[in-house]
């Protein structure tokens, strides 16, 4: 088991070392991977409804591997929501939704170095959106999705 643990705590770090490799722009690893507040919002037209501009609500894991999210916070408008999530890491994540009772109500499916679009219904709320690998959510890989 100790041999296990070990050969993936070194891939692991394969990949991390990997991710640090050349790039010419000039943001840290610390400001591409910190988590963002509100990522997206569904814009408002004038009639209070929302617009046709916003397509889809969208989710990503943390690039590097880490087990977060790019964001801890989005907001949305109720109703039919297409929800696109990206992992681009080689960790296994998939993004779910909680209900204020603690019931997954949607979620996609668990993906690497991938993305996976899924449709949902949302009423007004607060939900927490979640990884359900095991072990991802209780290292942090959570945020707060409002429906308003």
């Amino acid at each position: 088991m100790k041999k296990v643990v070990l050969a993936f705590a070194l891939l692991l770090a394969a990949f991390a070392l990997a991710a640090c490799g050349g790039g010419d722009d000039d943001t840290t690893a610390a400001e591409s991977s910190a988590p963002t507040e509100a990522p997206a919002e569904k814009p408002a037209d004038e009639a209070g409804g929302t617009s046709e501009a916003a397509k889809a609500l969208k989710f990503e894991a943390d690039p590097s591997g880490d087990l977060a999210f790019t964001a801890k916070t989005a907001s949305w408008g109720p109703g039919e929501v297409t929800v696109e999530f990206n992992n681009p890491a080689p960790v296994p994540h998939n993004v779910a939704f909680e209900d204020e009772n603690g019931e997954i109500v949607a979620g996609t499916e668990v993906i690497t170095e991938d993305s996976e679009t899924i449709t949902a219904e949302f009423e007004p709320g607060t939900y927490m959106f979640i990884c359900e690998v095991a072990g991802h959510r209780e290292a942090g890989m959570e945020g707060t999705l409002t429906i308003k």
